[in-house]
């Protein structure tokens, strides 16, 4: 019918380091409906930080996305993803170290997982990095949302949010890699 507009939507979901971080870069594009702080990935039900943080649930942080593909692709999401992160450390991510800082990319459906594959081989062979991409492509699994003062951090705390990020590292590794984050 001419004149409706799809309202179907999708899930993506990715580790990248600190969840406050990973936030508004998605906020800001049409067509994403909701970016949720939260942990995936590992095999504690409903873990809270504190128990995420001590690495010993097997979570990391990471976000949930909520968006239309009729108004933003998974592809396009996909290059948001790799211009926030360094792809190449395995160790978590700029001052945030340990395993619930790492990287990585969880599919929903056969094709995200094909569309991730297709855009990490791009990454790897652009030449950017000079070490290797390390970001694994994962089955989605049980994702908890984090607690109400994680969400949307970037806008309940901005100055927190503003010294937190410039003191991480993460902005100088973006201006370096990126020359349009």
């Amino acid at each position: 019918m001419s004149g409706e507009q799809d309202t179907s939507t999708q899930l993506a979901t990715f580790a990248g380091g600190c969840f406050w971080c990973m936030v508004k870069p998605f906020h800001q594009w049409p067509g994403v409906i909701r970016v949720t702080s939260g942990y995936t990935g590992g095999n504690t039900v409903n873990p809270t930080y504190e128990e995420v943080c001590t690495g010993t649930t097997g979570h990391v942080e990471a976000v949930e996305i909520e968006f239309q593909p009729s108004v933003i692709s998974y592809d396009t999401i996909l290059d948001v993803f790799w211009k926030q992160i360094d792809p190449t450390d395995d160790g978590g991510q700029f001052c945030d170290r340990g395993s619930s800082y790492r990287t990585a990319i969880f599919y929903h459906t056969e094709e995200q997982k094909q569309t991730a594959e297709a855009s990490k081989s791009r990454l790897a062979a652009s030449g950017i990095f000079t070490r290797p991409i390390v970001t694994p492509i994962l089955p989605a699994t049980a994702f908890y949302p984090a607690e109400s003062y994680h969400q949307d951090f970037y806008q309940k705390n901005k100055a927190h949010y503003e010294r937190y990020r410039n003191a991480s590292g993460r902005d100088e590794f973006i201006r370096r890699h990126w020359s349009n984050p």
